[in-house]
């Protein structure tokens, strides 16, 4: 079996997703996403009634997903968040979101998965819960997919 790699980003607004004080943010949504979408090793992206993952109530708070995807790989997801104009946008975060420890989480899926809101936030929980694992990571401290093969020889005992 094959793996890919799913991601859930969240946050908490500091003003309404229509106010002004998140216009900028709100413009930024299109660029961005479009952007993923052309960035190699990108699969999907979760999608609500707009053309983004923000207006899915998936939160009893004012928490909002501010996306959800899956890529083939780490190095494609990291390609695209840090070095790519995503990462002008990601600076920009402290104008627009109140700080919260626990706003992304990585995991491997099943080639072909597209991971729900729920899901997400079930991965969200475990690394509050356990810290980073190889059923939710971060980018800091990253678990190789299932299938991987080890980076180191496997030794046999009876060598």
């Amino acid at each position: 079996m094959s793996y890919q790699l799913a991601q859930i980003n969240i946050a908490r607004l500091l003003a309404p997703i229509d106010a002004p004080e998140t216009a900028e943010f709100v413009a930024n949504l299109d660029r961005i996403n479009a952007l993923a979408e052309g960035s190699p090793g990108f699969v999907w992206r979760l999608i609500g009634d707009g053309d983004d993952a923000t207006n899915l109530q998936a939160f009893d708070d004012p928490a909002i997903i501010t996306n959800m995807s899956v890529w083939e790989n780490l190095d494609h997801l990291a390609a695209f968040v840090y070095r790519s104009a995503h990462r002008d946008v990601m600076r920009r975060r402290k104008e627009w979101f109140s700080p919260t420890e626990t706003y992304m989480a990585l995991w491997w899926v099943p080639a072909g998965h597209r991971p729900s809101p729920a899901e997400g936030i079930a991965r969200l929980k475990t690394i509050e819960a356990l810290g980073p694992t190889a059923d939710a990571f971060t980018f800091r401290n990253p678990f190789p997919a299932p299938d991987a093969t080890p980076a180191y020889p496997v030794l046999d005992e009876c060598a």
